[in-house]
């Protein structure tokens, strides 16, 4: 049976750029101990999603030996890794995730469609926003599922699970740097709008947030279904996600929502 499982790596970040790249490393480590077939980072894991890092100086390519130290690990560990970070845009940064298969290859880079431009006191109104979002065929234990990504803010908007569901995702991966159940007038909604994405487009999610005190964990992974596969605390931890994916790919076959039914005709902006 296809089962692909996703180690949803909720971890603190540390003061260094060079302390973050080894406790990453030593996280993927553990996912793969635990029978990870992918390791989903927090947002901007290379700088711990600081908003004082969030600078050109800091930001990255995909040749920085950041990327290639899990580039390698990926191989060494036989496991893929969607690792999050600073990225080099244009002119300014950008909120990148880039998915690496278990042969060390990057299949995509994906830069953060939504930028959080609305809040005054965040910088990453001094980011460059991504304007498309991306999937890639990831094959894994000679298997294959396809994968998409979005990014913290992205998740609130159905377009953006929408748009990677007509691109033919399986399983949306979501790194995450916001508190998840934030206000005792939402509850939990947050988490209720992302098990939503799942059911409205039969696709699984999965979601890492940092732990607290810097976020208040929640990371999450629901399936094609609406099912909770996982949801952490607040602690810090690894938690696994594990997908059935042909009983995604039946469901999918037999049920109505998704793309089956859509009238794009008919709706307007």
């Amino acid at each position: 049976m296809p089962h692909f499982t996703v180690a949803l790596l909720q971890i603190m970040p540390t003061n260094s750029f060079e302390e973050n790249l080894e406790k990453g490393l030593r996280a993927c480590e553990q996912a793969k101990a635990l029978g990870a077939n992918l390791a989903l980072f927090p947002e901007m894991w290379n700088i711990g999603y600081n908003f004082d890092r969030m600078l050109m100086e800091h930001a990255i390519s995909l040749d920085d030996n950041f990327i290639k130290a899990f580039c390698t690990q990926a191989q060494k560990l036989e496991m893929a890794i969607a690792i999050t970070f600073l990225g080099k845009g244009i002119s300014k940064p950008t909120n990148n995730v880039a998915l690496i298969n278990a042969q060390g290859e990057i299949l995509f880079n994906y830069a953060k469609v939504h930028i959080c431009s609305f809040d005054p006191d965040s910088s990453e109104r001094g980011l460059e926003a991504g304007n498309s979002f991306k999937t890639a065929e990831l094959h894994y234990d000679n298997k294959t599922v396809k994968i998409g990504a979005m990014i913290c803010f992205d998740r609130e908007f159905p377009e953006s699970a929408r748009t990677l569901m007509l691109q033919g995702a399986e399983i949306i991966l979501t790194p995450n740097a916001c508190f998840m159940n934030y206000d005792s007038l939402l509850d939990d909604v947050r988490i209720d709008q992302f098990r939503a994405r799942a059911f409205e487009n039969m696709v699984g999610v999965a979601l890492t947030n940092y732990p607290t005190p810097k976020n208040d964990g929640h990371s999450c992974a629901f399936d094609i279904d609406g099912k909770q596969l996982a949801l952490a605390g607040e602690e810090e931890d690894i938690f696994l996600a594990t997908f059935d994916l042909e009983k995604m790919r039946i469901w999918q076959y037999n049920e109505v929502w998704g793309s089956k039914f859509r009238r794009p005709e008919c709706y307007k902006g």
